[in-house]
Protein backbone atom coordinates (compact mmCIF):
# COMPACT_ATOMS: atom_id res chain seq x y z
CA UNK A 1 0.00 0.00 0.00
CA UNK A 2 1.23 3.52 -0.85
CA UNK A 3 0.83 6.36 1.63
CA UNK A 4 -1.45 8.95 -0.01
CA UNK A 5 0.40 11.82 1.67
CA UNK A 6 4.03 10.90 1.06
CA UNK A 7 3.70 8.72 -2.05
CA UNK A 8 5.96 6.16 -0.37
CA UNK A 9 5.20 2.49 0.20
CA UNK A 10 3.88 1.85 3.68
CA UNK A 11 5.49 -0.41 6.28
CA UNK A 12 3.23 -3.27 5.24
CA UNK A 13 5.31 -3.54 2.05
CA UNK A 14 7.66 -5.46 4.30
CA UNK A 15 6.16 -8.94 4.40
CA UNK A 16 6.83 -9.52 8.09
CA UNK A 17 5.14 -6.24 9.07
CA UNK A 18 2.38 -6.79 6.53
CA UNK A 19 1.43 -10.06 8.23
CA UNK A 20 0.77 -8.37 11.58
CA UNK A 21 -2.73 -7.61 12.86
CA UNK A 22 -3.74 -3.96 12.65
CA UNK A 23 -3.27 -3.03 16.33
CA UNK A 24 0.25 -4.45 16.45
CA UNK A 25 1.27 -2.81 13.18
CA UNK A 26 -0.01 0.55 14.45
CA UNK A 27 1.97 0.06 17.69
CA UNK A 28 5.17 -0.37 15.67
CA UNK A 29 4.33 2.40 13.19
CA UNK A 30 4.59 5.06 15.88
CA UNK A 31 8.34 4.55 16.03
CA UNK A 32 9.11 3.59 12.43
CA UNK A 33 11.34 5.83 10.34
CA UNK A 34 11.56 5.56 6.55
CA UNK A 35 15.15 5.40 5.24
CA UNK A 36 16.94 4.79 1.95
CA UNK A 37 19.48 1.99 1.75
CA UNK A 38 22.62 2.84 -0.24
CA UNK A 39 24.66 0.21 -2.00
CA UNK A 40 27.65 -0.68 0.17
CA UNK A 41 26.08 0.77 3.32
CA UNK A 42 26.81 -1.21 6.50
CA UNK A 43 23.95 -1.42 8.98
CA UNK A 44 24.32 -1.54 12.78
CA UNK A 45 28.09 -1.18 12.91
CA UNK A 46 29.69 -1.36 16.35
CA UNK A 47 29.82 2.00 18.08
CA UNK A 48 26.87 3.48 16.18
CA UNK A 49 23.20 3.78 16.99
CA UNK A 50 21.45 0.43 16.78
CA UNK A 51 18.23 -0.12 14.82
CA UNK A 52 16.06 -2.94 13.58
CA UNK A 53 15.49 -2.58 9.82
CA UNK A 54 12.48 -3.83 7.85
CA UNK A 55 13.43 -3.65 4.14
CA UNK A 56 10.69 -2.90 1.61
CA UNK A 57 13.01 -3.12 -1.42
CA UNK A 58 16.64 -3.88 -2.18
CA UNK A 59 18.88 -6.64 -0.82
CA UNK A 60 21.00 -6.81 2.32
CA UNK A 61 23.66 -9.49 2.69
CA UNK A 62 24.51 -11.10 6.00
CA UNK A 63 28.27 -11.55 6.06
CA UNK A 64 30.71 -13.29 8.35
CA UNK A 65 33.81 -11.17 8.81
CA UNK A 66 36.80 -12.07 10.96
CA UNK A 67 39.44 -9.75 12.40
CA UNK A 68 41.72 -10.36 9.44
CA UNK A 69 39.14 -9.04 6.99
CA UNK A 70 38.09 -12.43 5.61
CA UNK A 71 34.40 -12.31 4.68
CA UNK A 72 31.85 -14.86 3.54
CA UNK A 73 28.22 -14.30 2.54
CA UNK A 74 25.77 -16.34 4.59
CA UNK A 75 22.30 -15.14 3.59
CA UNK A 76 20.25 -12.54 1.72
CA UNK A 77 17.45 -10.46 3.20
CA UNK A 78 14.84 -8.55 1.23
CA UNK A 79 11.32 -7.35 1.84
CA UNK A 80 10.42 -10.72 3.37
CA UNK A 81 12.54 -10.20 6.46
CA UNK A 82 14.26 -8.08 9.07
CA UNK A 83 17.80 -6.92 9.73
CA UNK A 84 19.07 -6.61 13.31
CA UNK A 85 17.89 -9.78 15.02
CA UNK A 86 20.86 -9.66 17.40
CA UNK A 87 19.89 -6.10 18.35
CA UNK A 88 16.27 -7.13 18.80
CA UNK A 89 17.24 -10.06 21.01
CA UNK A 90 19.40 -7.82 23.20
CA UNK A 91 22.83 -8.91 21.94
CA UNK A 92 25.78 -6.72 21.04
CA UNK A 93 27.06 -6.47 17.46
CA UNK A 94 28.92 -9.64 16.48
CA UNK A 95 31.29 -10.77 13.75
CA UNK A 96 28.24 -10.92 11.49
CA UNK A 97 27.79 -7.80 9.35
CA UNK A 98 24.80 -6.54 7.37
CA UNK A 99 25.75 -4.79 4.12
CA UNK A 100 23.41 -3.38 1.46
CA UNK A 101 24.15 -5.05 -1.89
CA UNK A 102 21.20 -3.72 -3.93
CA UNK A 103 19.90 -0.26 -3.08
CA UNK A 104 16.37 0.13 -1.83
CA UNK A 105 14.33 1.34 1.11
CA UNK A 106 13.44 0.25 4.60
CA UNK A 107 11.65 1.26 7.74
CA UNK A 108 13.76 1.21 10.86
CA UNK A 109 12.93 1.14 14.54
CA UNK A 110 15.20 2.13 17.43
CA UNK A 111 16.58 -0.85 19.33
CA UNK A 112 14.82 -0.04 22.62
CA UNK A 113 11.45 0.47 20.92
CA UNK A 114 11.87 -2.74 18.90
CA UNK A 115 12.63 -4.74 22.04
CA UNK A 116 9.59 -3.27 23.80
CA UNK A 117 7.33 -4.26 20.88
CA UNK A 118 8.94 -7.70 20.76
CA UNK A 119 8.04 -8.17 24.43
CA UNK A 120 4.51 -6.73 24.22
CA UNK A 121 3.18 -7.72 20.77
CA UNK A 122 2.39 -11.41 20.60
CA UNK A 123 2.17 -11.78 16.82
CA UNK A 124 5.25 -9.64 16.18
CA UNK A 125 7.12 -11.85 18.66
CA UNK A 126 5.92 -15.04 16.95
CA UNK A 127 6.53 -13.85 13.37
CA UNK A 128 10.02 -12.64 14.23
CA UNK A 129 11.00 -15.94 15.84
CA UNK A 130 9.71 -17.83 12.80
CA UNK A 131 11.71 -15.56 10.50
CA UNK A 132 14.83 -16.08 12.63
CA UNK A 133 14.35 -19.82 12.16
CA UNK A 134 13.95 -19.33 8.40
CA UNK A 135 17.13 -17.26 8.26
CA UNK A 136 19.07 -19.96 10.13
CA UNK A 137 17.76 -22.51 7.64
CA UNK A 138 18.97 -20.31 4.76
CA UNK A 139 22.44 -20.06 6.33
CA UNK A 140 22.59 -23.84 6.77
CA UNK A 141 21.48 -24.45 3.19
CA UNK A 142 24.10 -22.04 1.90
CA UNK A 143 26.82 -23.86 3.83
CA UNK A 144 25.75 -27.22 2.41
CA UNK A 145 25.61 -25.82 -1.12
CA UNK A 146 29.05 -24.24 -0.93
CA UNK A 147 30.55 -27.50 0.29
CA UNK A 148 28.94 -30.01 -2.04
CA UNK A 149 27.81 -28.40 -5.29
CA UNK A 150 29.50 -27.13 -8.42
CA UNK A 151 30.27 -23.48 -9.01
CA UNK A 152 27.66 -23.37 -11.77
CA UNK A 153 24.99 -24.67 -9.40
CA UNK A 154 26.05 -22.19 -6.72
CA UNK A 155 26.02 -19.25 -9.12
CA UNK A 156 22.56 -20.17 -10.44
CA UNK A 157 21.25 -20.44 -6.86
CA UNK A 158 22.82 -17.09 -6.00
CA UNK A 159 21.25 -15.36 -9.00
CA UNK A 160 17.84 -16.84 -8.24
CA UNK A 161 17.91 -15.65 -4.63
CA UNK A 162 18.57 -12.14 -5.93
CA UNK A 163 15.83 -12.35 -8.55
CA UNK A 164 13.34 -13.34 -5.86
CA UNK A 165 14.03 -10.06 -4.06
CA UNK A 166 14.22 -7.68 -7.01
CA UNK A 167 11.75 -6.46 -9.64
CA UNK A 168 12.24 -7.57 -13.22
CA UNK A 169 15.00 -9.79 -14.54
CA UNK A 170 18.05 -7.49 -14.28
CA UNK A 171 20.66 -7.63 -11.54
CA UNK A 172 23.22 -4.86 -11.01
CA UNK A 173 26.23 -6.83 -9.86
CA UNK A 174 29.87 -7.38 -10.72
CA UNK A 175 31.76 -10.64 -11.00
CA UNK A 176 33.90 -9.40 -8.10
CA UNK A 177 30.85 -9.13 -5.85
CA UNK A 178 29.61 -12.57 -6.86
CA UNK A 179 33.01 -14.19 -6.33
CA UNK A 180 33.30 -12.51 -2.93
CA UNK A 181 29.84 -13.68 -1.95
CA UNK A 182 30.48 -17.26 -3.00
CA UNK A 183 34.04 -17.31 -1.70
CA UNK A 184 35.53 -18.37 -5.04
CA UNK A 185 37.93 -16.97 -7.63
CA UNK A 186 36.58 -14.28 -9.97
CA UNK A 187 37.91 -16.20 -12.97
CA UNK A 188 35.68 -19.15 -12.11
CA UNK A 189 32.60 -16.92 -11.95
CA UNK A 190 33.51 -15.37 -15.31
CA UNK A 191 33.88 -18.79 -16.95
CA UNK A 192 30.51 -20.00 -15.66
CA UNK A 193 28.81 -16.73 -16.63
CA UNK A 194 30.17 -17.05 -20.16
CA UNK A 195 28.86 -20.60 -20.41
CA UNK A 196 25.40 -19.52 -19.21
CA UNK A 197 25.55 -16.67 -21.74
CA UNK A 198 26.41 -19.01 -24.61
CA UNK A 199 23.45 -21.19 -23.65
CA UNK A 200 21.08 -18.21 -23.75
CA UNK A 201 20.27 -18.27 -20.04
CA UNK A 202 21.78 -14.90 -19.12
CA UNK A 203 23.25 -11.86 -20.83
CA UNK A 204 26.08 -9.98 -19.17
CA UNK A 205 27.17 -6.40 -19.67
CA UNK A 206 29.63 -4.73 -17.34
CA UNK A 207 27.99 -4.47 -13.95
CA UNK A 208 24.67 -5.95 -15.05
CA UNK A 209 23.30 -9.46 -15.53
CA UNK A 210 20.00 -9.99 -17.36
CA UNK A 211 18.30 -13.34 -16.87
CA UNK A 212 16.81 -14.36 -20.23
CA UNK A 213 15.62 -17.85 -19.30
CA UNK A 214 14.57 -18.25 -15.67
CA UNK A 215 13.33 -21.86 -16.07
CA UNK A 216 16.69 -22.67 -17.62
CA UNK A 217 18.46 -21.01 -14.69
CA UNK A 218 16.37 -22.99 -12.21
CA UNK A 219 17.20 -26.17 -14.12
CA UNK A 220 20.94 -25.48 -13.72
CA UNK A 221 20.65 -24.70 -10.00
CA UNK A 222 20.95 -27.40 -7.35
CA UNK A 223 18.08 -28.48 -5.11
CA UNK A 224 19.34 -26.08 -2.42
CA UNK A 225 17.46 -23.22 -4.05
CA UNK A 226 14.12 -25.04 -4.16
CA UNK A 227 14.55 -26.39 -0.63
CA UNK A 228 15.37 -22.94 0.72
CA UNK A 229 12.33 -21.34 -0.96
CA UNK A 230 10.02 -24.09 0.27
CA UNK A 231 11.34 -24.12 3.84
CA UNK A 232 11.32 -20.34 4.15
CA UNK A 233 7.74 -20.14 2.89
CA UNK A 234 6.67 -22.84 5.33
CA UNK A 235 8.41 -21.22 8.29
CA UNK A 236 7.02 -17.73 7.71
CA UNK A 237 3.61 -19.03 6.70
CA UNK A 238 3.50 -18.04 3.03
CA UNK A 239 3.03 -19.78 -0.28
CA UNK A 240 6.25 -20.78 -2.01
CA UNK A 241 6.51 -18.94 -5.29
CA UNK A 242 4.69 -15.86 -4.05
CA UNK A 243 6.55 -12.79 -5.42
CA UNK A 244 8.90 -11.26 -2.86
CA UNK A 245 9.59 -8.00 -4.66
CA UNK A 246 7.56 -4.87 -5.32
CA UNK A 247 6.50 -4.11 -8.90
CA UNK A 248 9.34 -2.73 -11.01
CA UNK A 249 7.63 0.58 -11.79
CA UNK A 250 6.93 1.18 -8.11
CA UNK A 251 10.50 0.43 -7.04
CA UNK A 252 11.89 2.80 -9.69
CA UNK A 253 9.53 5.52 -8.48
CA UNK A 254 10.54 5.20 -4.85
CA UNK A 255 14.31 4.83 -5.22
CA UNK A 256 16.41 7.91 -4.41
CA UNK A 257 17.74 9.80 -7.40
CA UNK A 258 21.35 9.57 -6.24
CA UNK A 259 24.26 7.36 -7.37
CA UNK A 260 24.16 3.88 -5.81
Amino acid sequence: MVDSWTGLPGPEANRLLGALPGPELRALERGLEHVYLRRGQALNEAGGKQFVYFPISGIVSILYADEGGLAAELAHVGCEGVIGLAVLFGSRPTILRSVVQARGQAYRLRADEARACFADCRQFHAHTLRYANALMAQVAQTAVCNLHHSLEQQLCRWLLTWLDRLPGNEIEVTHELISSGLGVRRQGVTEVARRLGRDGIIAYARGRITVLDRPGLEGRACDCYRISVRETAALIGEDAGKPTALPAADVARWLPRTPS
